[in-house]
């Protein structure tokens, strides 16, 4: 059945969102003392939105013109995204720890001719670059400096000029909003990429707004919902959320200072939360090592609990009912332990959706157990990100649910997902030969993933087709289902990298949680050591081959780890080792520790 889009813009959706309810809360931002939401109504937003877009049209902004904006998610980004597609132009989004280079590669490449700075360090990333297309650069925060090699406004000012120009124009932005369709450029967003130069992806207006409505279906979002949104906006999947809340208008708190996440959970209190499995992978660790590390009675009560939630889920997945006995039990295990867990994540909890990267299917189950179900889902930067997702009350753990809408999808016959629909790119930017070879004759989009789809259409994603490892054996092994495992087994992990392409056998790079190693350290030999010292120890390492012997007792013989390599440091963004949605850059990763990763390859094979 073909999904009705009843917008021809997200402009369009968004006014249309004004009109209906102008005086309902929209989008809210943190109070300066971190009390709570400061909130705007959907009038105030398009207030500003249409004043910022008129300002931009002031600055010689038009049709599919490319706006960048280089900040971190915060009210403002939404403001200034609708206010560029207002305007008639297109996003272009850089993250904000994007390094000087790149950012200027990405401000180049798309031939914006606006950039929205978070501030003057944003901003100084562009200093030295020659980027020809570049009229102005607006700061968010900060001040205008007339010396900077592109002429600077504030954010505040543009939107002075703005309105301004609305006095002496009332319908100037409703004229332009008329104009755009939705085959026009809305998003320009560069992939970030686990190999080579980004690419940057063109999304249009048209299948932005089909995933608004179709996240507006089986109860995914709902009108009395309140969402904690805290996912970059720089990448697809913040993006698809905003356009989902425009559609069904539930209210958003914004607010992406991922250090302040936990304080402010249980201040917003939200029943809504998306994120990236490595957040519910640090709540899990959480967790766990709290109710060891506390020993005695409370560890045998947690494992109890666990034990009890995991026999409910077990039944419920396998469409059986519950007996009466285990529904007491699971209970009482809820007040003694679940609720502790539900509470650190504001009480309210409807719905979690994970997503950008592979949930583990043991730490699905534990949230599951601990009435906490999240719903994974599954898409790409190419396809606007929403594709496949659990709905809520029909969850299929270890898969990443069904499509949404009317998207198609099918399986080629070396296991590729291939999708063809409504929200899948124009193609990649100014790459006409890439764009070609992206899709099937018949216009399938070349995901990349290998999966499988069951009689239902639930799809499980097996690993990605180019990170798939050959060992020199024959044997093909899926890396991230087997990272996935080892993060569920030991509670410490921050990262695992398997190793294996070409070897004879398997082994790991592991990086270790700061704050959960800190505090298995703690009250021992270790107490008091840097994290450095802590994971160096022969301690660490002889905790860490346990764990490694437990995730081989669930692995084919040729899968197993047989030497695993604990690192000094974690893997981070700025060393190029993963992306900005956290996904691992494998051949950086092996080119940064290539001599690690030799020394376990070297000599005779010791067993673990």
């Amino acid at each position: 059945m073909t999904l009705d889009v009843p917008y021809r813009s997200i402009p369009d959706m968004f006014f249309k969102r004004i009109a209906k309810t102008p005086d309902r809360e929209a989008f809210a931002h943190p109070a300066a003392d971190d009390s709570g939401p400061v909130w705007l109504t959907w009038s105030q937003v398009g207030d500003r939105a249409k004043a910022f877009a008129a300002g931009l049209r002031g600055l010689g902004i038009s049709s599919e013109d490319r706006v960048a904006i280089v900040a971190g998610t915060r009210l403002e980004w939404v403001l200034a995204d609708l206010g560029i597609m207002c305007a008639g132009g297109a996003t272009t989004t850089v993250y904000p720890t994007t390094e000087p280079e790149d950012a200027a590669f990405i401000v180049a490449d798309s031939g914006s001719k606006v950039v929205v700075a978070e501030n003057p360090m944003q901003a100084g990333k562009l200093a030295d670059a020659t980027l020809p297309a570049l009229t102005h650069v607006i700061l968010i925060d900060g001040e205008a400096d007339p010396a900077a090699p592109f002429p600077q406004l504030t954010m505040a000012e543009v939107e002075k000029r703005g309105r301004e120009a609305l006095a002496a124009e009332p319908d100037l932005i409703d004229k332009v909003v008329a104009e755009i369709g939705p085959d026009h450029l809305a998003t320009l967003i560069y992939t970030s990429g686990t190999t080579g130069r980004p690419k940057g992806v063109e999304l249009l207006h048209g299948g932005w707004c089909w995933e608004g409505i179709a996240q507006g279906q089986n109860n995914l979002l709902i009108a009395d919902d309140l969402q904690y949104l805290w996912l970059p906006l720089s990448h697809s999947f913040g993006k698809t959320l905003i356009c989902g809340v425009i559609h069904v208008g539930l209210r958003t708190y914004v607010d992406g200072r991922v250090d302040k996440l936990v304080e402010m959970l249980g201040v917003v209190r939200p029943t809504l939360m998306c994120g990236a499995p490595r957040v519910f992978e640090k709540v899990y660790n959480k967790a766990v090592t709290t109710a060891r590390d506390g020993g005695g009675a409370k560890a045998k009560i947690f494992s109890w609990a666990v034990r009890t939630g995991l026999e409910k889920v077990a039944l419920e997945q396998a469409g059986k009912p519950v007996p009466g006995g285990l529904k007491f039990r699971y209970g009482l295990a809820e007040k003694l332990v679940f609720s502790k867990l539900q509470a650190r994540l504001g009480g309210r909890i409807r719905v979690l959706v994970s997503g950008a990267a592979p949930l583990s299917k043991d730490i699905g189950e534990f949230f599951a157990a601990a009435n906490l179900p999240i719903s994974e889902g599954y898409g790409l930067t190419e396809t606007s990100a929403g594709n496949f997702v659990n709905r809520p009350g029909k969850l299929r753990i270890g898969t990443v649910g069904q499509a949404l809408g009317d998207l198609e999808c099918r399986i080629d016959p070396d296991g590729e997902i291939l999708v063809r629909g409504k929200p899948v790119m124009r193609g990649y930017h100014n790459l006409p030969d890439e764009t070609a070879a992206a899709f099937t004759e018949d216009g399938f989009f070349r995901t990349g993933d290998i999966g499988e789809l069951d009689a239902d259409g639930y799809l499980k994603i097996t690993d990605r087709k180019k990170d798939l490892v050959k060992t020199s054996g024959g044997k093909y092994i899926a890396p991230s289902h087997i990272e996935g495992m080892f993060k569920a087994v030991c509670p410490y992990t921050s990262q695992a990298v398997v190793i294996g392409q070409a070897r004879n056998y398997c082994t790991m790079l592991v990086t270790l949680d700061p704050d959960a190693i800190t505090g298995w350290a703690a009250g021992g030999p270790l107490a008091g050591k840097s994290y450095a010292e802590i994971v160096a120890s022969p301690e660490a390492q002889a905790m860490v081959e346990g764990y490694v012997k437990e995730l081989n007792g669930k692995l084919n013989r040729w899968e197993t780890i047989k030497k695993v390599t604990i690192l000094p440091r974690d893997l981070t963004i700025e060393d190029g080792e993963i992306t900005p949605s956290l996904k691992i850059k494998r051949r950086s990763v092996e080119t940064n520790f290539g001599a690690e990763i030799e020394r376990m390859y070297e000599g005779s094979l010791a067993e673990i």
